[in-house]
């Protein structure tokens, strides 16, 4: 199931992240992707995890975003995770569009056997009741 790292901005989600995805690379046995919106996370990650800026790829809205990971995981059979920070950055906060992307998520995590984690700038009681996801509270 997707993981959401959720909390208000400047709660400390982007140091979970790169905390997941530092800790995830010890342990994988395959490729810890990160996606961002921008660069700033080169100096943070070690260089081990798959650092991708997603305007250097023009990505914008949900769907894109959605064929982008899919690529991801068809390109890259070892795969294990995909954490991608700024959802809301990259996608805008759209609730009806993030419930129907994470959807669409879990089965692409279940087919792929990657672990997929989002960070989200909202607090739960903001988000779908329908969503279906595991929840990382900051």
């Amino acid at each position: 199931m997707v993981k959401l790292i959720i909390g208000k901005k400047g709660s400390g989600k982007t140091k979970k992240l790169i905390d997941l995805a530092n800790d995830a690379v010890k342990v994988s046995k395959g490729n810890v992707v990160v996606i961002e919106k921008g660069s700033k996370l080169t100096y943070d990650l070690t260089h081990k995890a798959r650092l991708i800026d997603a305007e250097s790829y023009n990505v914008s809205g949900y769907d894109m975003l959605f064929g982008f990971v899919s690529g991801i995981c068809a390109g890259n059979y070892d795969v294990t995770d995909i954490l991608i920070d700024s959802t809301f950055k990259l996608c805008g906060n759209n609730m009806e569009e993030l419930e129907k992307f994470v959807a669409k998520l879990n089965a692409l995590e279940a087919h792929a056997s990657a672990s997929i984690t989002l960070l989200i700038s909202a607090d739960k009681t903001e988000l779908p009741a329908h969503l279906e996801a595991e929840y990382v509270h900051i």
